[in-house]
């Protein structure tokens, strides 16, 4: 559990999307990136929080913030209104809402011209692909919206905005995996699991799915992120558990 909570740490994306956000919160969660278990790999934020969360933190940690989020509406001025408002303010990575209802309506140049027209904005920058797996009524869309993001060059495909009633599942981040695997980019793309991912034993499952699927090697931060409020509390709790908590990370911790 020491391996599994030092590894979803380094993968964390530590996140506040909450619609009452004002700047103590992310004060308050700056603060928190910044504790005794260590530094996750970055912070998700509202686009009007990226400058301050980029001048609160160490460059080290990443700056993350969502666009089209999170309706995922087929709108591509504001996909990419919002994506140059998080470049411009220092951001580091975008994660992007798939317009997965018109996706499951049957209409896939739009979905996919959207997700090329904000790839194209931000090339040089990483990019999450929510695909909101937990919505889409078959193993069939899933793997469709996977393949899209892949075909446009996202770096992750992420499950959830974590907004609806169901966020990341096992067999949703299976088909997921498995999708990532047969694609011809499969060495260059990673997956993010986001909502509901509370405790480390949740972080394990995915953790367990990626080496099987995807290998050792992407278990890492560039090919393994978790999206959670909550996670890290149960991270330095089991740290804190095992003596670990406040020590630099040792070679068995891993």
């Amino acid at each position: 559990m020491i391996r599994a909570a030092r590894l979803a740490l380094a993968c964390l994306d530590l996140t506040s999307l909450d619609d009452n956000d004002d700047a103590a919160a992310i004060d308050a969660l700056c603060a928190r990136a910044q504790g005794p278990a260590g530094l996750p790999a970055a912070l998700c934020v509202w686009p009007r929080f990226v400058a301050q969360a980029r001048a609160a933190l160490p460059a080290s940690i990443r700056i993350a913030a969502v666009a089209n989020f999170p309706e995922g509406a087929l709108d591509t001025g504001r996909a990419l209104r919002e994506t140059q408002a998080i470049l411009d303010a220092g951001g580091d990575e975008v994660d992007l809402v798939l317009p997965w209802r018109a996706l499951a309506a049957g209409d896939t140049a739009g979905p996919a011209a959207l997700v090329a027209a904000v790839r194209a904005a931000c090339a040089n920058k990483t990019l999450k692909l929510i695909i909101e797996s937990g919505e889409l009524p078959s193993p069939e869309l899933i793997r469709q919206a996977c393949n899209l993001g892949l075909d446009a060059g996202v770096d992750f495909v992420k499950t959830s905005t974590g907004k609806t009633g169901t966020g990341a599942t096992p067999a949703a981040a299976r088909l997921m995996l498995e999708t990532i695997a047969g694609h011809a980019r499969r060495d260059a793309v990673g997956f993010k699991a986001s909502g509901g991912v509370r405790t480390v034993a949740d972080a394990a499952v995915y953790i367990a799915l990626v080496r099987e699927l995807l290998g050792e090697s992407a278990l890492t931060p560039a090919r393994l992120r978790f999206g959670a409020s909550g996670l890290l509390a149960d991270i330095e709790a089991v740290l804190l558990r095992q003596g670990r908590l406040g020590k630099p990370a040792a070679p068995e911790d891993y």
